[in-house]
């Protein structure tokens, strides 16, 4: 399922996935509005850490793309925001418990590509590699150890060849093996978010007078979920 969230809407996705070890979680916070959403994305955060973490971080966009991220607590990535006061209409966070690369800033979630374009993930994309190799000879430089970098320089290269987000989104995902959950964020379409998902639960929600926060559905719940999201938001499958 991708679905593309406009203003005003916002975004809470966390799961367990089974092919991390003890159960071990991470968590996504997105959200789109007319206010500034630091706030609400740390929030959100904040209510993800009993999930375990080992590093967090969050990219807005507001006259370009801004991103932070923190090796350890939600608090230290709050303190950051708060000195370079930070604020923005439209953003992404995330929590990772990493699976490819240690613990460091540099393997931390947001990841970006050129164009100011930023991608928050959760899951395993199972043929990284091949993917990896590709754009490396396309020209593609990656910084990090993660499979999520992946998915921002494809969706990245998709979307210089049809300059549409969504349906760039929309080819990427579908090279993609693997259960996962994205969320996409550019600095060029400032007004909102692309969110995917495949074998991961993910919900949101709206209020005409705020931002709300909806958590993760458990598995019963979903076709509720992504029928109250299809009312919201533009589809493409």
């Amino acid at each position: 399922m991708i679905v593309c969230i406009k203003r005003s809407l916002s975004l809470i996705h966390s799961f367990t996935h089974s092919l991390i070890h003890c159960c071990k979680m991470c968590g996504i916070v997105g959200a789109v509005s007319k206010r500034n959403v630091v706030p609400l994305l740390l929030e959100g955060l904040r209510k993800l850490e009993y999930r375990g973490y080992d590093s967090a971080g969050l990219a807005v966009a507001n006259g370009g793309l801004h991103r932070l991220r923190s090796v350890g607590r939600v608090a230290a990535l709050t303190e950051m925001a708060q000195q370079a006061k930070l604020e923005a209409p439209v953003g992404i966070a995330h929590t990772r418990w990493a699976t490819h690369g240690a613990p460091s800033e540099r393997n931390a979630h947001p990841h970006v590509s050129r164009d100011g374009l930023a991608v928050v993930h959760n899951g395993i994309v199972e043929n990284h590699e091949a993917i990896r190799a590709r754009l490396t000879a396309l020209g593609y430089r990656f910084v990090s150890d993660t499979d999520t970098e992946v998915v921002a320089h494809l969706i990245h290269h998709y979307w210089h060849e049809t300059g549409d987000l969504l349906r760039a989104t929309h080819r990427a995902v579908s090279e993609l093996t693997g259960a996962y959950a994205i969320a996409v964020l550019c600095e060029k379409t400032d007004h909102e978010l692309i969110v995917a998902r495949k074998g991961a639960h993910c919900c949101s929600g709206s209020d005409k007078a705020r931002i709300s926060l909806l958590r993760t559905l458990p598995p019963c719940c979903k076709s509720h979920a992504a029928s109250s999201t299809s009312k919201k938001a533009t589809s493409c499958n």
